[in-house]
């Protein structure tokens, strides 16, 4: 299948890469509390001249993919793609020998078309990938007046794309947008129908049947939720832990979403919102998530049946880190001091913490300060 895209403005591609095979690798959780630091050393360079792109995990390989830009100070970066184990050890994809399929994008924004001053909208022409039965789900920016754009590719690529423009109806804004990107998309099955779940800045959550997108339509999401203004997707994850199919969705500036598939389906059968949020006293309208203790991350993919793992940003030492979150908890205990990390802490009888407290600690690399089992 296709990796995420490694697109640069010049080249106007997709490129899929077929990796080498690799053994099963163990179900670990990672701790890495400064990713940068092997990886600068397998590619000879400094932790400070890596910008990290995104990351994907390969089925029961126990292997983290990241795609990280190799910055040589005014000259273009060099893209580059690492493996890497829960132990720290690096391999390095060779992206100049590794077969690989291409497809061309023939409708990406000019590169003198620029945002805020110096953010070149071409960077927009691919914002985030889906692949889901034999087909490459693709969102981003066109060089149309109706910018936002899904294409879709047949994969293995045959070198055509069905190209959609998207409108939605943006409730924090209270109007119909045409131009802002899909931020984040999953694929997920509602009420039977395959159906794209994309996430937009300032956070509207839509959701478009994926039959609807032939080449060269027209299509209005239907918008389901408001989530919370100022904030953008920073991934999205679908995954089901044994309680059901779940979706998960990163946010930049508040903690992230956590939505039942059953609970979306409800709300898309419904006709959508059409109404402006209450600012600010009411921020948020239709469906509502669970609100998750996953904030100031950077990337989140789905590793295993067990975990979730994020690359994000240490706030004293800045250093970036890869760690594994337990689905179901969603949260890293030794983020945070409180009442039972104390020695002298003792767990009343049948606490039903206990279980819990020593399982997250012996994945974050604390078995010495797991409780004892009763």
């Amino acid at each position: 299948m296709p990796t995420r895209s490694s697109l640069q403005i010049g080249s106007r591609e997709l490129h899929a890469l077929q990796l080498p095979k690799v053994a099963i690798g163990p179900t670990k959780g990672f701790n890495l509390k400064d990713v940068a630091v092997p990886i600068a050393r397998a590619l000879r360079t400094q932790p400070g001249k890596l910008r990290f792109e995104d990351m994907a995990f390969r089925p029961q390989s126990g292997l983290a993919y990241i795609t990280v830009s190799v910055m040589h100070g005014q000259a273009t970066p060099a893209p580059a793609l690492v493996a890497i184990d829960a132990d720290g050890k690096v391999s390095i994809i060779d992206l100049a020998k590794a077969r690989h399929a291409s497809a061309a994008i023939r409708d990406a924004p000019a590169v003198d078309q620029r945002l805020w001053r110096d953010l070149p909208q071409a960077t927009l022409t691919v914002t985030d990938l889906a692949f889901h039965q034999g087909k490459l789900y693709v969102a981003g920016l066109s060089n149309a007046s109706f910018a936002s754009t899904l294409r879709v590719y047949d994969y293995p690529f045959t070198g055509k794309a069905n190209t959609t423009s998207i409108e939605i109806y943006h409730a924090v804004h209270n109007q119909v947008e045409t131009r802002a990107p899909i931020r984040k998309v999953a694929v997920v099955t509602l009420n039977g129908e395959p159906t794209l779940l994309a996430a937009y800045t300032c956070t509207p959550l839509v959701t478009i049947p994926l039959k609807a997108l032939v080449d060269g339509a027209h299509v209005s999401g239907k918008t389901i939720a408001e989530l919370g203004w100022g904030s953008a997707p920073v991934d999205m994850v679908a995954f089901d832990a044994g309680e059901g199919p779940m979706v998960l969705l990163a946010n930049s500036h508040k903690s992230a979403d956590l939505m039942s598939v059953a609970a979306i389906a409800e709300a898309s059968a419904k006709p959508g919102l059409a109404t402006p949020i209450k600012w600010p006293s009411e921020p948020l309208l239709g469906l509502k998530s669970i609100s998750v203790p996953m904030a100031g991350l950077a990337q989140l993919a789905d590793q295993n049946q067990e975990f979730l793992a994020a690359l994000r940003r240490n706030e004293a030492s800045g250093a970036m880190e890869l760690v594994s979150i337990r689905k179901g908890a969603f949260l890293r205990l030794s983020d945070f001091v409180n009442e039972y990390d104390f020695a002298d802490y003792r767990y009343p009888p049948a606490d039903g913490w206990r279980a819990v407290h020593r399982t997250l600690r012996i994945d974050e690399g604390y078995a010495d300060l797991a409780p004892r089992e009763q």
